[in-house]
């Protein structure tokens, strides 16, 4: 038992931290010499850590290192749009084996599991694995998905994938276990992993763009609702505060905040305010480089408005605005944001802008099936990326190494 966990400690760190000498490995998981000699024997001989070169560059012999082996588990991970579907393919340590983009069919009657299954057989099969290979896949998509019945809902972009249980079907079909997560929940997980979000407990995600979305994380978990809606802003009911008409009339109980500050919505603003735009992203662009510090208030206070419905919930540590909108923004209008925003709830949170570039749904799917996969391969937790399973299984406990001899004091758990 000792052996165990002492094993999946030295894993953890070699997966977050990448290759280690003998040395570094003893100082972080807190063994003597000789037993981390023979954790890595062990590990060694069960085909789960290998030799990875050496390092040198100091003087004396140059030390060798180790390495958690890639090829015990394949993952793949996707970002699907009515656009294209953006597939890559890595081993355990999260090294990227192949990448592949297409355009798919997701119009209702399309073969949307065979055109994924073959999509998914070209990526793996560049990668040289077969997509039954492949241990776990995660999809990101644009909509709400219910943990309960399998079914995608709020997305009628891709109506191709709704009506039937998902991860069930396409698991069945394929051959690999997949599970489908939502596009903004995936970007909160890089953020976790790799962005603004590392290190804290408790944060919202606001992601501005065509469309809008969110994600809500309490104790570094996603908070996905009973039946996967947690997060899903678009549709909460918010006063529209703006300084110029923009509509004939509003309802009575208040606009949906996604017609407020979706990409349409951002464009009809700037329309008010005396400018033309392509996009919600083009008009803010505009009028920073314009200064036209009345545009970017108004849209300051929309946002804020369906900001604080989460800060007066949650009580986060940070705000996080994403999505091309966002981006446009950058600090300057995050801090417009918080202005507004502190004029409506007590906390005095800060707001920030996402800082993970490329294409963070597909990094966060990534990360996701790493942790499933890790879990499930090694016993090694990671923190935050894993939500309650379809059966309602948490999450192990956290792995801390236990000395090999009484005279060694504990050494402390790994943190991420």
């Amino acid at each position: 038992m000792l052996r165990e966990i002492n094993d999946r400690a030295a894993i953890e760190v070699l997966l977050r931290e990448g290759p280690l000498t003998r040395s570094e490995l003893e100082v972080a998981i807190g063994l003597s010499k000789p037993a981390t000699a023979q954790l890595l024997t062990r590990l060694e001989q069960d085909d789960v850590v290998t030799k990875a070169g050496v390092r040198g560059g100091g003087r004396g012999p140059r030390a060798q290192l180790w390495q958690v082996n890639g090829g015990v588990a394949y993952v793949a991970a996707v970002d699907l749009t009515p656009q294209t579907a953006d597939f890559v393919v890595s081993d355990v340590t999260g090294a990227v084996l192949a990448e592949y983009q297409v355009p798919l069919p997701v119009h209702e009657g399309a073969d949307v599991v065979g055109t994924f299954g073959a999509a998914l057989t070209h990526v793996a099969n560049s990668a040289g694995l077969a997509a039954t290979d492949l241990r776990h896949v995660v999809i990101g998509a644009q909509g709400a998905f219910d943990p309960r019945t399998g079914l995608l809902s709020s997305a009628p972009h891709i109506p191709g994938w709704l009506g039937f249980d998902v991860p069930s079907r396409l698991s069945r079909e394929l051959g690999v276990e997949v599970t489908i997560e939502n596009d903004v929940n995936l970007v909160a997980i890089v953020e976790m992993t790799v962005g603004q979000a590392v290190g804290l407990d408790d944060f919202v995600m606001i992601w501005l763009s065509d469309g809008v979305g969110g994600a809500v994380v309490v104790g570094r978990r996603l908070l996905r609702g009973a039946t996967g809606g947690g997060g899903e802003i678009d549709w909460m009911r918010v006063p529209d505060p703006v300084s110029v008409a923009t509509r004939k009339e509003t309802a009575r109980g208040g606009d949906r905040f996604g017609d407020l500050v979706a990409s349409p919505a951002v464009v009809e603003l700037a329309a008010a305010h005396g400018f033309e735009a392509e996009t919600g992203a083009d008009a803010v662009a505009k009028a920073r480089k314009s200064g036209n510090e009345a545009f970017l208030d108004d849209l300051a206070r929309r946002v804020a408005g369906g900001a604080a419905s989460l800060i007066a919930v949650v009580d986060p540590e940070l705000v996080l605005l994403s999505g091309d909108t966002s981006r446009a923004g950058g600090d300057e209008f995050a801090a417009l944001v918080a202005k507004r925003l502190h004029e409506l709830v007590l906390p005095r949170t800060p707001v920030g802008v996402a800082s993970v570039q490329g294409n963070a749904v597909r990094a966060g799917a990534l990360q996701s099936a790493l942790a499933t996969v890790r879990r499930d391969v090694f016993g090694v937790n990671t923190p935050s990326l894993l939500g309650p399973r379809r059966s309602g299984a948490g999450e192990p406990n956290p792995i801390v190494a236990i000395p090999d001899s009484r005279t060694e004091p504990p050494s402390p758990a790994p943190t991420n």
